[in-house]
């Protein structure tokens, strides 16, 4: 059976980012992320990550320096908040390959695992090209601009927290569509 999902990206979007993160020790969530994502599971979302993690093919860190952070994600949130699954594309920009957002590899490959349903899911990321890759696979798509500065964007919402694209998401998710 099909299942809705939110799709997001990482870096500045569930943890701060300070530049090529490869250290779990280093990871800090923001505050709201941990109760945002509870909610959301609660209403029966799949939470699936999507990220561009270039730092691999720069040789700044590795893959599993990657899957060590993703995995630190999952075991300081609580169990009611937990990532379904972690995806994420290890080239740089140069490489032109079809996993590095906006392009649809990395979505792709999640909704095979999870058999998701796309006319009821969103994206959710801090860059115009999570916008692009939601836009493309017909999701509802949100722009977590934090910094508030004024940004071009093609996202159906632009908001300033996580709470905030919680809050959008589950207004545009009725509960009877959770059974």
């Amino acid at each position: 059976m099909k299942r809705p999902a939110v799709f997001l990206d990482r870096d500045n979007t569930l943890n701060i980012d300070p530049g090529y993160l490869s250290d779990p020790d280093a990871l800090e969530l923001f505050a709201d992320v941990p109760e945002g994502l509870a909610r959301l599971k609660k209403c029966g979302l799949l939470l699936l990550v999507l990220s561009n993690q270039s730092g691999i093919g720069r040789g700044y860190y590795t893959a599993a320096d990657a899957r060590a952070v993703n995995a630190k994600i999952n075991a300081i949130l609580p169990r009611e908040a937990a990532i379904d699954a972690f995806y994420f594309c290890p080239h740089t920009p140069e490489e032109g390959c079809s996993c590095r957002k906006p392009a649809p590899g990395l979505l792709e490959q999640a909704c095979r695992d999870f058999d998701v349903d796309l006319n009821r899911s969103f994206m959710v990321g801090d860059k115009e090209s999570d916008v692009l890759l939601g836009r493309q696979a017909g999701l509802k798509t949100l722009l977590l601009n934090r910094e508030g500065l004024k940004r071009e964007t093609e996202a159906d919402k632009e908001v300033s927290s996580f709470s905030e694209a919680v809050e959008w998401i589950l207004s545009r998710f009725p509960s009877e569509d959770n059974s």
